[in-house]
């Protein structure tokens, strides 16, 4: 396995370590703002977002799983998997493809055989 696979299954491995566990280890307590909205009164008032409304993942949380740990855990690792299929499958459809032959991204020649002179002015 070469190193750059290496760093990225490492990478991986602690992305979804750090949801699983961090996750549930987290605070129970809401966030911020809602802290704020039921401590000044007017949590009551909100109402449903109906985006999230009925969704697996509604509140920090999975549906099905009463422990409220293991269900932020599972919403942790659901959360990091879902990102890196969306974003690696972005990244796979929208990835350059042939493109132009006469150089890379940093200017470099992308073929090996071809010879480039460097002029240069004299300063005066």
């Amino acid at each position: 396995m070469t190193s750059q696979r290496k760093f990225l299954v490492t990478g991986l491995l602690v992305a979804l370590l750090i949801a699983g566990v961090g996750s549930f280890y987290a605070s129970s307590h809401p966030d911020g703002l809602e802290y704020v909205a039921d401590r000044t009164g007017f949590l009551d008032s909100a109402e449903e977002d109906p985006v999230t409304t009925g969704s697996p993942f509604e509140d920090y949380g999975t549906s099905g799983v009463d422990n409220d740990r293991l269900s932020g855990g599972i919403a942790g690792v659901a959360g990091v998997a879902l990102t890196l299929l969306i974003g690696g499958g972005l990244f796979w459809v929208l990835r350059r493809r042939g493109g132009s032959d006469d150089a890379d991204i940093d200017g470099a020649s992308a073929d090996p055989s071809a010879t480039t002179t460097a002029t240069t002015t004299p300063r005066a």
